[in-house]
């Protein structure tokens, strides 16, 4: 895979949740200008254009959450849904001159109840577990909350 020197506009949103619906939210360091109260699912872009969208979300799930997609008990889905949204001017300047709009992929990954999470302290601060249509409240992002409320339909009853 050839590497970029800016920042790609194609990205992944990961929904993390356990069978019983409950969700898991980060919340985001306050250097990114967001403030205290950022919550969000996982979410990261390609290392590179070429690089598949389920590797890139197996990778931002390790990278953000320690989590391995294919350890026992853990499905990572495609749910063949795509955002695209302008992306925050505080962040334009990571992207190639004339870039505005990202792509984001939405993928569910459904853990185990008891899946160990090690978050990555330059990116999250916190983490918490949440019934999903709460979750989706908590969120920041529109977009992040919409995939969430799309868990509805992947939920056994």
């Amino acid at each position: 895979m050839k590497q970029c020197a800016y920042k790609i506009a194609q990205s992944v949103l990961v929904v993390i949740y356990t069978a019983q619906g409950q969700v898991l939210l980060l919340r985001r360091t306050q250097g990114d200008g967001l403030g205290q109260d950022y919550w969000q699912p996982v979410t990261g872009s390609k290392d590179a254009e070429d690089e598949p969208w389920a590797q890139t979300a197996a990778r931002e799930v390790w990278e953000e959450t320690g989590i391995d997609v294919h350890a026992p008990g853990c499905e990572l889905h495609d749910w063949e849904l795509e955002n695209v949204y302008a992306i925050y001017p505080q962040w334009l300047h990571r992207y190639a001159p004339g870039t505005c709009m990202n792509t984001e992929r939405v993928f569910g990954l459904r853990v185990p109840p008891d899946i160990r999470v090690t978050l990555n302290p330059r990116e999250h601060t916190a983490f918490a577990w949440h019934a999903w249509r709460e979750a989706a409240d908590r969120c920041y992002s529109p977009s992040n909350a919409e995939a969430i409320l799309h868990l509805s339909a992947f939920l056994v009853p």
